[in-house]
């Protein structure tokens, strides 16, 4: 099928100022020749003394100021951009929308950057949207439909069954999400949430197991976004509470992030040069509370370690952003991967050239997140201790089997290899 006529040559971002609830025109998306350029509208650059004066989209790459902004070397659209559009699961959700082209391997390259920007769901992580409108804002939601359909309606795309209408549009809502998993967004309660679906690949309870890793997360201490396991047509779901939404009496505010990707100026093919000891300098330079974020960071990477979560790729950190600070999110996405034997490697670099999943690792790299070898083995031994004291209860928790229990005791979590 021809994609002429459904690729954009503009989209228009608009953005949520800190605090706000509703959205103003922040400036304007143009492709040229394989490039996607931003420029600042007159007028967003006109509030800069306003009451809410305007903020940078993020000041290392897109400051304020008029014209078309340079990208930085390697890019064909800026990182803090691409952080707002989907990932893979979204893109198949898309593809299946806008083409009728179904099925796991579908080529996502299709279709063009603004269109999945443009096409994509508007509660979309951060505090950016895209309109084909410089002066309209016309959100792309979906009305309520339940958990279970939600499920079904994953399975079909998975399945490469076209979508019923209302199946399609609610989980097109959650298109703008990022990772490869199935998901949706759901409200309940004045709290919203992304919701994982089981997924008709899994070999063991993946979502079972997320949840596990993100509650003993908790109980060792580390900043996490709340989960909760629910059912959805008899399968599990994980329900992670959205940390970039806040309800107000006069509606939602949006909190404006940008991927470790970012932050690093690197694109999704670059990705593999990302590495804890530069995110941990990035840190010392430009975040707020530098020595309590490198010691949280640290201890994200240890627990990542110990549960063994070899997806820390460097889209599952991110900062907050208000226009001036930097400071670390709650972390997200810790999912212990399935691993033959007992030998793995972190997604990013741990030191120089190295992503063994081994603490002696992280202990030769503690000095760049500014603490001494006896912090940092206190902090291996406090998240060992917590791992063995509440994985039964977390396990009860997620009514985890006996048989599920014993393929991640000793594999994924507290591997022998992680502790050698």
């Amino acid at each position: 099928m021809m994609t002429s006529n459904i690729n954009h040559k503009e989209a228009f971002v608009w953005i949520w100022l800190p605090e706000e609830t509703q959205p103003i025109i922040a400036g304007k998306l143009e492709a040229d020749n394989g490039n996607i350029q931003f420029n600042y509208g007159k007028s967003y650059l006109e509030r800069i003394n306003d009451v809410k004066p305007a903020i940078s989209i993020y000041d290392a790459e897109l400051p304020l100021k008029s014209g078309a902004l340079p990208l930085l070397d390697g890019l064909s659209i800026a990182g803090c951009i691409r952080d707002a559009a989907p990932d893979a699961w979204g893109r198949r959700v898309i593809i299946n929308k806008k083409l009728g082209i179904k099925g796991a391997n579908t080529d996502t390259a299709q279709l063009d950057e603004l269109t999945y920007l443009l096409e994509s769901g508007s509660d979309r992580i951060g505090a950016l949207d895209f309109q084909a409108s410089p002066t309209e804002y016309i959100p792309r939601l979906a009305s309520h439909v339940s958990l279970d359909d939600l499920q079904k309606s994953a399975e079909r795309v998975e399945q490469g069954i076209s979508l019923t209408p209302e199946l399609d549009q609610a989980l097109f809502h959650g298109s703008s999400i990022g990772g490869a998993r199935p998901k949706a967004l759901i409200e309940e309660q004045n709290k919203k949430y992304i919701a994982k679906f089981s997924s008709s690949t899994d070999l063991y309870s993946v979502v079972k197991t997320e949840f596990i890793a993100m509650r003993l997360a908790e109980h060792a201490d580390l900043n996490v976004a709340p989960v909760k396991l629910t059912k959805a047509s008899h399968k599990d779901v994980l329900l992670i509470e959205r940390f970039d939404r806040r309800k107000t009496e006069k509606g939602w505010q949006r909190k404006a992030m940008i991927s470790a990707l970012t932050l690093f100026g690197l694109d999704d093919m670059m990705a593999r040069y990302a590495s804890y000891e530069v995110l941990a300098e990035i840190i010392r330079h430009r975040f707020i509370d530098p020595k309590d974020t490198l010691k949280e960071l640290f201890s994200r990477l240890v627990f990542n370690i110990l549960c063994g979560n070899t997806d820390d790729h460097a889209r599952n950190h991110a900062a907050f952003w208000d226009g001036k600070n930097l400071s670390l999110t709650p972390a997200y996405d810790i999912c212990p991967q399935s691993r033959a034997g007992n030998v793995a490697s972190q997604a990013m670099l741990i030191s120089g050239n190295n992503n063994l999943s081994q603490l002696k690792n992280c202990l030769e790299t503690a000095h760049n997140f500014l603490l001494s070898k006896g912090e940092a083995i206190a902090i291996f031994e406090n998240q060992k201790e917590a791992i063995e004291k509440n994985w039964t209860k977390v396990c009860d928790e997620a009514e985890l089997s006996e048989v599920d229990r014993k393929l991640l005791w000793g594999r994924q979590f507290l591997n022998p290899y992680s502790t050698e």
